[in-house]
């Protein structure tokens, strides 16, 4: 049995390196975002991360927000969304429910009233398909504050979706108009 905290913390590492700095360690993502995992596994060690294929496979298989996948193969895993490098994750276009969720902290409503959610230095504006993921997301920088996307009305004007592996919905951006707001 590995330890939970230890889990948590090579799960954070792994975002890291997969979403934002593979050449931290020495690694290079193939267009698609995949890594071998025997040369993931190998330089970790190298970098002071004892990270080991079991630990890997534990976590991917156990996290409850699903972050990373294994290839059909067993060879390769990724981040499933999230990147501010430059990957093509290969999701098709998908017709969004009639709503999503998008959790946030209230100091950061002012900005998202005048130019809606943006997708700052990620590669897309990430959406909940349900309140408790949202509530989750929005926990993480303090109060949640949630957020409900017209996503339906937003596709049929045009706007396009995409549903990662772990169930996060992706759209470039929400314009104001798209987003209710809570009462205040």
């Amino acid at each position: 049995m590995i330890d939970p905290k230890t889990l948590t913390a090579y799960s954070k590492f792994l975002s890291f390196v997969l979403r934002h700095e593979p050449g931290a360690i020495g690694v290079t993502l193939d267009r698609n975002g995949w890594v071998e995992i025997d040369r993931l596994v190998e330089q970790c060690r190298a970098h002071g991360k004892p990270l080991t294929r079991e630990i890997l496979e534990t976590i991917v298989a156990t996290s409850p927000k699903q972050r990373f996948a294994i290839s059909e193969d067993g060879q390769r895993v990724r981040a499933s969304q999230g990147h501010s490098i430059d990957v093509e994750l290969g999701y098709a276009p998908q017709a969004p429910p009639e709503q999503l969720f998008h959790g946030t902290v209230s100091s950061s409503l002012s900005s998202i009233r005048s130019t809606g959610l943006q997708k700052m230095d990620r590669h897309h504006v990430h959406l909940s398909p349900d309140l408790a993921t949202a509530q989750a997301v929005g926990m993480r920088r303090g109060k949640p504050v949630i957020l409900r996307i017209a996503a339906a009305r937003m596709h049929r004007d045009g706007h396009v979706f995409f549903l990662s592996a772990n169930g996060v919905w992706l759209t470039e951006r929400v314009p104001p108009d798209y987003i209710e707001f809570p009462e205040p």
